[in-house]
């Protein structure tokens, strides 16, 4: 079932969904607050929209959990061997902000493990993709596009623009005495992720919260791309479809 899914057809609900976000983007938009204070637009249920109405219709069907679609409960979801896991505007707040960084995240998982991957920039332009077997890439270019043979030397630090915790902080003051030099950058999304899969980054720390739809489809181009998202401090990768969706404290190298 998994060698039947195309990738160029998730790239292309990806693409239909950012041209939507983009349609809002250029306007004014209202901004709600869901329960637990995150915000809510209506770029993130239309995208939503457009991406759950075109896997619905692909000629294999899984189930979706969608950050923006109903809850599903554990005891339906544990059952589940395959299923789409979409984060249909990650990053709203920079979506607000009107600051360029946020992505559509659409990825597949099979047992706990992603193994598709689709992260769009629609503002930036930018394209991601990994299935698992066939490469990840960006912008038809085969991920890594660099690597850092001296980190020793320099070593480029990734982290989010909005949620830079006190234990994120320590970390990477840590990481100082390891390098000569440390860069670091700081971005928003599910970028982050993308930007160790490319190279332009050598680690990105996470010790905050995030969801599981937050990180699935960056992670599975991260793991195509021969890098890895680990439980912190530990050398386990993260894992999905627990029966608690917060995922662990992270590092991505």
């Amino acid at each position: 079932m998994f060698e039947q899914i195309n990738i160029k057809e998730i790239v292309e609900i990806a693409r239909k969904a950012g041209e939507v976000i983009m349609d809002i983007y250029r306007k004014d938009f209202s901004v709600e607050y869901k329960e637990d204070k995150s915000p809510l637009t209506e770029a993130d249920k239309k995208a939503n929209d457009v991406i759950t109405e075109a896997l619905a219709a692909l000629p294999v069907v899984f189930p979706i959990l969608s950050e923006e679609g109903r809850a599903v409960p554990y005891e339906v979801r544990r059952e589940w061997d395959y299923f789409w896991m979409v984060d249909p505007l990650d990053g709203t707040k920079e979506f607000i902000k009107k600051n360029d960084e946020f992505t559509v995240n659409i990825a597949l998982i099979h047992k706990g493990v992603p193994v598709l991957g689709v992260v769009y920039a629609p503002a930036l332009g930018d394209m991601y993709w990994a299935k698992q077997g066939e490469g990840a890439f960006k912008n038809t270019l085969p991920l890594p596009l660099e690597k850092n043979h001296s980190p020793e030397k320099e070593l480029r630090v990734v982290a989010s623009k909005s949620h830079l915790s006190l234990e994120t902080e320590t970390f990477i003051d840590e990481l100082r005495k390891t390098t000569q030099e440390l860069r670091f950058l700081s971005k928003g999304s599910s970028l982050k992720l993308v930007m160790v899969a490319e190279g332009s980054a050598d680690i990105y720390p996470r010790m905050a919260p995030t969801m599981e739809w937050d990180t699935a489809a960056a992670d599975a181009i991260v793991r195509e791309a021969g890098k890895m998202t680990y439980q912190d401090q530990n050398n386990t990768p993260i894992i999905y479809n627990k029966e608690n969706l917060l995922n662990p404290w992270f590092i991505v190298h």
